[in-house]
């Protein structure tokens, strides 16, 4: 059976979706154990055997209906609402669950406790080397 729906280009979907995952032709050919050229075949294909299908969707960590119903336009919109969410920033989901000046604070009296450690420890050692010249 083949995979094919009206004005739907099943390799342009699956290498856009490859894309967007970061992966190179050749790490799918890699993960498929074909050759890069047999990946550019068959994201040049319209459409994709329902076998061939499952195992690329496998390779790319989707499944088969996620590469069926692929839409720039979603993708597009999920970007988008995330990107103009106020606790986003620069791309990062943002909320942060602490005061940072308390976290300086707390960092400040650490730093402090470890100089009077230190300090204390060269006192000691001052004494013994003292203890010992005499």
């Amino acid at each position: 059976m083949e995979t094919k729906t009206k004005n739907n280009h099943i390799g342009r979907k699956i290498s856009r979706i490859r894309e967007l995952r970061g992966m190179k032709q050749e790490t799918l050919a890699e993960e498929l154990g074909i050759s890069q050229q047999a990946v550019s075949n068959i994201e040049n294909s319209e459409k994709v055997d329902d076998l061939k299908l499952e195992e690329i969707a496998k390779a790319l960590g989707v499944t088969t209906d996620a590469i069926k119903n692929f839409s720039e336009e979603s993708v597009l919109n999920i970007i988008s609402n995330s990107f103009h969410d106020n606790s986003v920033l620069n791309g990062v989901l943002y909320n942060p669950t602490f005061n940072p000046i308390d976290k300086l604070v707390e960092a400040y009296e650490e730093n402090k406790k470890l100089y009077e450690r230190l300090l204390q420890a060269e006192k000691e050692k001052v004494a013994y080397l003292e203890k010992l010249v005499k």
